[in-house]
């Protein structure tokens, strides 16, 4: 492949990702990571992408679908049912690894009077608990990717491989009987690292993300434990999913004081 259509590959899964890892770009274009380095380094000329400690970032994407304010105005009602339901099966004073998703972040304001100890790479939860209260917050390094409002990178990975936790709450992008899939494939690695480091994984997916394949594999259903969704998640894919031995909780939506009407 020619250095000039390496470049263009390269772009176009920039705009659909808003940022990747060298290892995903490489194997996007089928060459070694010091080549897209160089493709990289020519990109960035252009002003639209920067390199990132690991990978690569657009500056200016083309919508706002991925930033976090947008995607936290979307089932608000069914991620705080989902929310409420996640927090009752977690224990008091429990570890917690809480990830980047908007549901995840419900979850963890519904943890506040379980005291638990969290561990996460989401700026928006570490901002929730920053006054001063009963909750100890373990904040990963790496690099901050502002409209996703979370920590990325090497750093952020490295951060998970080393602690252990009694719960991991987890979000993603779709889940079929293939597996459970996300959206951002430079968070696959982080989440992973997560689900290493828990002794027990909870998925929080609102109805909308099964049957949903997003771009990259997280993890198979031999991985999935234990599923909390909302009573709107289809029922054909819930008892399929159930005779593969998955647990899941399904929530009552109910629109009140609490939640907004999605």
């Amino acid at each position: 492949m020619q250095a000039e259509e390496r470049q263009q590959r390269i772009e176009e899964y920039l705009q659909k990702a808003e940022f990747a890892s060298l290892d995903e770009l490489a194997e996007v274009v089928d060459a070694s990571v010091s080549t897209v380095r160089r493709d990289l380094a020519v990109l960035e000329t252009s002003g639209n992408y920067r390199r990132t400690h690991g990978g690569a970032r657009v500056l200016n994407p083309r919508s706002d679908e991925f930033a976090f304010s947008v995607r936290d105005t979307h089932q608000l009602a069914e991620k705080e049912a989902i929310a409420r339901v996640c927090a009752g099966l977690i224990s008091p004073r429990q570890t917690v690894i809480v990830d980047a998703g908007t549901t995840a972040f419900h979850v963890a304001r519904h943890l506040e009077t379980k005291a638990p100890q969290i561990i996460t790479n989401s700026m928006p939860v570490a901002s929730h608990f920053a006054a001063p209260n009963r909750v100890e917050v373990i904040l990963s390094g790496g690099v901050l990717y502002h409209r996703l409002g979370v920590l990325v990178g090497p750093l952020a990975t490295e951060a998970f491989s080393k602690l252990h936790a009694d719960v991991a709450v987890m979000s993603a992008g779709g889940i079929t009987m293939e597996g459970v899939t996300n959206s951002h494939a430079l968070l696959i690695e982080i989440q992973r690292a997560m689900i290493r480091a828990a002794q027990r994984v909870i998925f929080c997916l609102d109805h909308t993300k099964f049957g949903r394949r997003s771009i990259s594999f997280l993890c198979s259903l031999q991985d999935v434990k234990t599923v909390v969704t909302d009573s709107n998640a289809p029922k054909a894919l819930v008892d399929e999913l159930r005779a593969n031995g998955i647990e899941i909780h399904v929530a009552p939506v109910i629109v009140g004081r609490d939640s907004v009407e999605p």
